[in-house]
């Protein structure tokens, strides 16, 4: 069983904003698969599906993005998926928009959702795509900048990055290794 995570923060005030990237991507998933999200447990809201005889679940964690791996931790230990099955998605500052990157370990980088994953899970070493959503501009904050929208003259290439992402996502699931999935698009972006 595969595990696809998409960090975000949960509610209207919070969907459209860069820092929910990992939504908008899992979200793009089920919508090109015509997927629904109908199951809760354990603070997450998740689809369950079959890919070539393998169940995958795409999950979006309800607990605000600084709790993420108390959402996560509990769905992996359930479902026994283990931490080579686990895919997390979500927006980096350090790269551009439009820009993909997949790592399969790391820090956090300063990023709250994966400290939360990191301290939850007690290790650094998982699977991640990270999406560019470039750094604060005109005076914004930090927060200012995760929490607001991308600009009409970004939202281009960030369709293409969310796209992109799930392409990775189907490659993975699809059979592929996570470091086939890296060697073949991470040369991409």
């Amino acid at each position: 069983m595969k595990m696809i995570v998409g960090l975000g923060n949960p509610g209207p005030k919070y969907a459209d904003t860069k820092h929910n990237v990992g939504f908008i991507t899992v979200d793009e998933w089920a919508a090109q698969n015509k997927q629904n999200y109908n199951k809760n447990k354990f603070e997450a809201l998740y689809l369950e599906t079959t890919v070539n005889g393998e169940k995958v679940l795409f999950v979006k964690p309800l607990t605000f993005m600084n709790e993420s791996g108390r959402a996560v931790r509990p769905l992996m230990d359930y479902f026994n998926v283990g931490i080579e099955d686990l895919v997390v998605v979500y927006d980096d500052m350090d790269m551009p928009v439009g820009k993909i990157r997949l790592r399969q370990k790391g820090s956090a980088g300063g990023h709250n959702g994966i400290k939360s994953l990191i301290q939850h899970l007690g290790t650094q070493d998982f699977n991640r795509i990270r999406v560019g959503i470039g750094r604060p501009q005109f005076n914004m904050t930090v927060i200012q900048h995760v929490l607001s929208p991308f600009p009409k003259i970004e939202q281009e290439d960030v369709l293409f990055s969310v796209r992109e992402s799930v392409d990775a996502i189907n490659y993975f699931i699809e059979g592929h290794t996570f470091l086939d999935t890296m060697n073949q698009f991470n040369k991409k972006s």
